[in-house]
């Protein structure tokens, strides 16, 4: 059977998916009337309180006399604000995102020793498995990244004996070595897609152990492996500043509902790579791209601000790009003020 075949919603299937909205669609009233939370909001839209850590946490409010008051923006791991850590590893001119893991794995900063032994552990859980590369990445490239990601991560379960040991030893060791090998699946996975997909050249490089997982991503995606100073170092700051956001996210949530059946941890990280896909959570940047297109197409003068303003005009009225009367990029569900992690990207504008 062709792709197009396969992929084909014929009449029949659309009408059973009529038959099924006309006899499985809730009244909205009764999600009020028995104050049933949706998205883990309440029925104003607040989020609610799904667990407790103590590993990142995100302040966006104070409260005064029982008054929510919307404040600048702040971002904690293990206590420690992140643009504390980020000016730290910065102006020492160092990479900070292996730190920052050491940090929110194991609660403190880690030593100069510590933080060497930790690099070595990584570097040396930087190999995939033989021919991983050649008879799971690149057979079959996935259109998106984030499926690429979970499909090859339910593939390491087949390579680990002890793959459905729930130890915290294993499982910490799993984590490692998932932590080391995602730089590898993320931008193999890209190439094979720009190869089979958009007919680019082929390159395959092998990690370097002396680099750091910033720099490594910039060599294993360059074909001639070149990169600047200034673009490793602004990208370990976005590894450092999406590596933790509070534990109550979407796909950190999937990880405690999934991993409290007790499953392996493979296919944990796997539920949450596709819940993190969405487009009201980390795909949303792709809609940002995708919207920018459209809108490129949509408004022949950049420069008009009347037309700019009425295709956004549009979007919010769920009749431009995929009508979903969202302007992705704009906003964010906890941050009121500001967000710090785009004040401390603007320093590098």
């Amino acid at each position: 059977m062709s792709t197009k075949k396969y992929s084909e919603i014929t009449p029949e299937v659309q009408s059973l998916t009529e038959l099924c909205i006309k006899n499985s669609t809730i009244d909205p009233e009764l999600y009020v009337k028995y104050e049933v939370k949706r998205g883990l909001r309440d029925i104003n839209g607040k989020g609610v309180l799904a667990g407790l850590t103590e590993i990142g946490e995100v302040k966006a409010y104070t409260i005064e006399d029982s008054e929510v008051i919307p404040c600048e923006g702040k971002l904690f791991y293990r206590g420690i604000d992140v643009e504390q850590i980020v000016d730290g590893f910065i102006g020492e001119k160092r990479f900070g995102f292996e730190e920052v893991t050491y940090l929110l794995l194991f609660g403190e900063l880690p030593t100069v020793g510590e933080l060497t032994e930790f690099k070595k552990i990584l570097a040396d859980y930087m190999t995939l498995p033989t021919s991983f590369v050649r008879d799971i990445i690149m057979k079959a490239p996935s259109r998106d990244m984030m499926n690429t990601l979970a499909r090859s991560v339910l593939t390491l379960y087949s390579y680990d004996e002890l793959a459905d040991d729930i130890s915290i030893p294993n499982v910490m060791r799993q984590s490692l070595q998932l932590i080391a090998l995602f730089p590898l699946l993320s931008v193999y996975g890209y190439q094979a897609y720009s190869h089979y997909h958009d007919g680019q050249s082929l390159f395959i490089h092998a990690p370097n152990p002396e680099l750091s997982i910033a720099e490594n991503i910039l060599h294993l995606l360059r074909p001639d492996s070149q990169y600047t100073e200034l673009e490793a170092m602004i990208l370990d700051v976005a590894l450092v500043l999406h590596a933790e956001h509070g534990g109550g996210n979407n796909s950190s949530f999937t990880t405690h509902v999934v991993s409290s059946s007790g499953t392996d941890t493979y296919s944990t990280v796997a539920a949450s790579l596709g819940s993190l896909k969405g487009p009201k959570h980390g795909g949303a940047n792709i809609k940002v791209v995708q919207m920018i297109d459209d809108l490129k197409k949509t408004v022949s003068d950049w420069t008009d601000e009347a037309a700019v303003s009425a295709y956004l005009e549009s979007l919010l009225n769920k009749q431009a790009f995929d009508k979903a009367g969202l302007i992705y990029g704009m906003g964010h569900a906890v941050y009121s003020l500001s967000d710090p992690r785009a004040n401390i990207f603007k320093g590098f504008v």
